[in-house]
């Protein structure tokens, strides 16, 4: 019924706390966007704020998508030097944070 790709999707789901400024959320989407250059199992990044008509964000107000081409490649980034660096910058921003890994799936009829 379905089909896996080999690429794993890293997403983070953010509610950033109200005395951080959108200069500083936007520096911090520079230094999130950066990491692609620097860890090389990090194949993509793309990030988006919400723009859903069904209000169900729970307060979740950035999206973060990341591409991998594996989940060895995501433990990989996840101890990489830069990727610790970053995040100690950038957990205590947040308020919430969600995060999941998984493999995109084709249906096929």
């Amino acid at each position: 019924m379905a089909e896996s790709t080999g690429a794993v999707k890293h997403v983070l789901l953010a509610k950033f706390k109200d005395p951080i400024t959108s200069e500083q959320i936007d520096e911090l989407i520079k230094g999130y966007a950066r990491l692609v250059d620097l860890i090389e199992p990090m194949k993509s990044f793309h990030w988006g704020t919400d723009v859903s008509a069904e209000n169900l964000h729970q307060g979740f107000t950035h999206v973060f998508e990341s591409t991998f081409d594996s989940v060895e490649g995501i433990a990989e980034y996840v101890a990489h030097s830069a990727h610790v660096e970053f995040a100690n910058r950038f957990i205590p921003s947040l308020e919430k944070v969600i995060v999941v890994d998984y493999k995109p799936t084709k249906v096929v009829l």
